[in-house]
């Protein structure tokens, strides 16, 4: 299993890999960093949230800006 330092690595070279206003789906992170992608989910999710709180993320729902911690349903993740 990939530590934090590595899913926090993966976030942030995934998201600045794409277009400026082109975000990636959490799961592609995961994806990324195991074939057993599923047990990752909660860890991506909170070191993308960590990130946002750094202000090194932005985490959107619909096209806006939302907190991570609170937000239901999909969301993408993006740069700042």
């Amino acid at each position: 299993m990939p530590d934090e330092a590595e899913i926090r690595d993966a976030i942030l070279g995934l998201v600045r890999s794409r277009a400026a206003g082109k975000t990636v789906c959490p799961s592609e992170v995961a994806r990324g960093l195991a074939d057993d992608w599923r047990p990752l989910m909660d860890d991506v999710w909170r070191v993308a949230a960590d990130l946002h709180d750094e202000g090194r993320l932005a985490v959107t729902q619909k096209g806006e800006a939302v907190d991570p911690r609170a937000a239901t349903g999909p969301v993408r993740l993006g740069r700042v």
